[in-house]
């Protein structure tokens, strides 16, 4: 399945994601800030990033700006997992805090598959 990136400061809710969508079987990394999310997806770019907005050190949303803005990432697919209730501009899709596996798990695909995953 598809290569993800789940940056999230909480450990709990990583685990909880990395849990749901390995279940679904994607390889799944994490990242604990931006900062790290940044690394990994130099090292390894995933198929689909999902991330945080308040975070921090890099927060999700200076985070999914340094994404846009390189070439090599900018069309990386970005799913928001979030509290807020509010889209951020250069992402392409959120999911609310607290989430169900299947909303979760839904939103991941239709980006996957629009992605050409």
């Amino acid at each position: 399945m598809a290569r993800i990136l789940i940056v999230e400061d909480e450990p709990d809710i990583r685990f909880m994601m990395r849990l749901i969508l390995e279940s679904a079987g994607h390889n799944v990394t994490e990242a604990k800030d931006g900062a790290a999310g940044l690394m990994s997806v130099k090292s390894a770019p995933p198929d689909l990033v999902i991330t945080d907005v308040i975070m921090p050190g890099m927060n999700g949303l200076d985070f999914i700006e340094r994404l846009r803005s390189d070439p090599n990432s900018s069309a990386i697919p970005i799913l928001v997992v979030s509290a807020n209730s509010a889209l951020p501009t250069a992402a392409n899709a959120l999911v609310g805090k607290p989430f169900l596996a299947q909303d979760l798990l839904g939103a991941a695909a239709v980006l996957i598959r629009e992605a050409g995953g």
